[in-house]
């Protein structure tokens, strides 16, 4: 497997991560596990589309 797929299938499982945080925190009935499943979702995806975004090319990290 080359880089670009590998980099593809990272991304493709942290969104799948995230959506199942999303979704458990919605079944929590404790609210401040609700908040802290979707704040790591939330974190998780922003990490996703920020990775994607470099495979890319569209950004480019600091150096």
């Amino acid at each position: 497997m080359n880089q670009p797929e590998e980099s593809r299938g990272r991304v493709r499982q942290m969104r799948e991560k995230a959506r199942e945080l999303d979704e458990a925190a919605e079944r929590s009935s404790d609210p401040k596990e609700r908040q802290r499943l979707k704040d790591k979702a939330r974190r998780l995806s922003a990490q996703s589309d920020q990775e994607s975004a470099m495979a890319t090319g569209d950004i480019y990290p600091d150096r």
